[in-house]
C-alpha cells in the first residue's frame, strides 16, 4: 500500500512519467468463516434450556426453532402463529415433519422444514406455554411472546441463549447466529448438497453458502492429520 501510494505521489508530482503501480491491486482478504459449534454442544444448550412453565417452554421451543431451521433471529421474530404448519399426531402422538413459512431479505418467501425435535418443542410450547403468555398481552399474532403478552425482542433471544449456553457450560462465544451457522455447517458434514443449504438459508447466491464448505474441508484436514498414521512427518 506505502509503495503504491509512493508511485502514485511521483507521478502526480511529474517525478515519473507514469505510475508503474497502477495496475498493482492489493490481495483479497481471505473469507472470514462463519463460527460453529459442534453438535454436542447444540445438544447441551438445547438440553438445558427451558423449563416446564410457560416461559421456559417458550425458551426451548425458540432454541430448538433456530437450530432446527437455519432461521436468522429477525426471521424467528417476526414470525406469526400461522405462519407454523403442525401436523396433527401420529401414532405415537408426536407432531410430524413441520412446514415453517420464513421472510427473510427484502421479504423474500421461502419454506423450510422443521425436524421432529424442534416440532415437539413448539408443540409443546404452543399447546402448554404460549396460551398463558398470551392471556397477559393484547391478542398479538406473534409466535414468540413474551411475559406480558407481546412479541418476544432479539435481545430477549439473545438472553435465552446465553443464559442456555452457561447453564451448559458452554464457555465459546455464542449468539443466535452461531446456531445458523451450525445448522449450515452440520447439514453439510451430514452430506448436504450445498445448493440444497442455499435454499434452506435464504442466500441469494450459492457463493455465500460455499463459505460453509471451507468450514467443513478445515475440519476435515483437522481429522486426517490427527487420525492417519502417516498424515506428518
Amino acid at each position: 500500500m506505502a509503495v503504491r501510494g509512493l508511485h502514485k505521489f511521483w507521478a502526480l508530482e511529474g517525478v515519473t512519467p507514469t505510475d508503474p503501480a497502477s495496475d498493482v491491486h492489493p490481495p483479497m482478504p481471505g473469507k472470514r468463516l462463519p463460527k460453529a459449534i459442534s453438535v454436542d454442544e447444540v445438544t447441551r444448550i438445547l438440553e438445558a434450556a427451558g423449563t416446564d412453565t410457560a416461559t421456559g417452554l417458550r425458551d426451548r421451543a425458540l432454541l430448538e426453532f433456530l437450530y432446527s431451521t437455519g432461521a436468522r433471529i429477525s426471521e424467528a421474530m417476526g414470525l406469526d402463529v400461522d405462519d407454523i404448519s403442525l401436523p396433527a399426531p401420529g401414532e405415537e402422538n408426536e407432531p410430524g415433519p413441520a412446514i415453517v413459512r420464513l421472510f427473510g431479505k427484502g421479504s423474500k418467501e421461502r419454506l423450510v422444514p422443521l425436524g421432529s425435535f424442534g416440532a415437539r418443542a413448539l408443540d409443546a410450547y404452543l399447546v402448554r406455554g404460549r396460551p398463558l403468555l398470551a392471556a397477559k398481552g393484547k391478542g398479538t399474532p406473534a409466535l414468540f411472546l413474551n411475559a406480558r403478552g407481546g412479541r418476544i425482542s432479539r435481545q430477549s433471544a439473545w438472553t435465552i441463549l446465553k443464559t442456555a449456553a452457561e447453564k451448559a457450560n458452554i464457555t465459546k462465544d455464542v449468539s443466535p447466529h452461531t446456531l445458523r451457522h451450525s445448522f449450515a455447517t452440520h447439514l453439510l458434514e451430514g452430506g448436504a448438497d450445498v445448493r440444497v443449504v442455499q435454499e434452506l438459508l435464504g442466500h441469494a447466491s450459492v457463493t455465500t453458502t460455499q463459505v460453509y464448505t471451507l468450514v467443513t474441508a478445515d475440519t476435515l484436514r483437522e481429522i486426517y492429520a490427527a487420525a492417519h498414521p502417516r498424515a506428518l512427518g
